[in-house]
């Protein structure tokens, strides 16, 4: 999801395959042996394995809307750290939460309770502007609003009563971007 936001504010034009992990195609393994989505094979044969990567090659080709803050070395860390976090720190603490059953070491509610960590720190940034870095949307909130999309959805009803409203609108504008609803159209 995030690749293809980035892919689609780059307007790139990429031939977009969907793939069944349980069945994956031979074309697939062929420039991918781990087989794992999203993959990108560039123009000049490149393979991109990683989202977070195909959100870079994206942005390096074309950033109209200043998603990488080229400008602004500071900025460009403070995004980085949070990407950093999410996907290092928060990302396996969601999938526990969600797939709690396979992770016996803890109840459901004790992983939320550590992911909360994190989204704590969304929600306190939230309530200083529209978005994550600033007062528009960024890699930052592209990187990172799937997940937070995730954990909401684990717990609707606990995420729309919690005290995180600032998150909440943010998730929110996010889904209601034409951009999200042009990345979720089936091919």
């Amino acid at each position: 999801m995030r690749a293809r936001m980035a892919i689609y504010i780059a307007g790139i034009d990429v031939e977009k395959i969907e793939v069944s992990l349980k069945n994956k195609p031979q074309s697939l393994l062929d420039y991918s042996p781990k087989a794992t989505v999203p993959v990108v094979v560039t123009p000049t044969g490149e393979v991109i394995e990683q989202s977070r990567d195909i959100m870079n090659w994206a942005l390096l080709q074309a950033d109209p809307d200043n998603w990488l803050l080229q400008n602004d070395i500071l900025m460009q860390q403070q995004m980085k750290q949070l990407i950093d976090s999410c996907d290092n720190e928060f990302k396996p603490l969601l999938d526990r939460y969600k797939y709690f059953d396979r992770y016996p070491e803890y109840s459901q509610l004790e992983y939320r309770q550590q992911a909360e960590n994190f989204i704590q720190v969304l929600e306190t940034r939230l309530k200083q502007q529209a978005f994550l870095v600033d007062s528009q949307m960024r890699l930052a909130d592209a990187a990172i609003f799937p997940f937070t999309r995730q954990f909401a959805a684990v717990d609707h009803d606990w995420f729309m009563q919690s005290d995180y409203t600032n998150l909440q609108r943010w998730i929110d504008v996010c889904v209601n971007t034409t951009m999200f609803k042009s990345i979720m159209e089936k091919s």
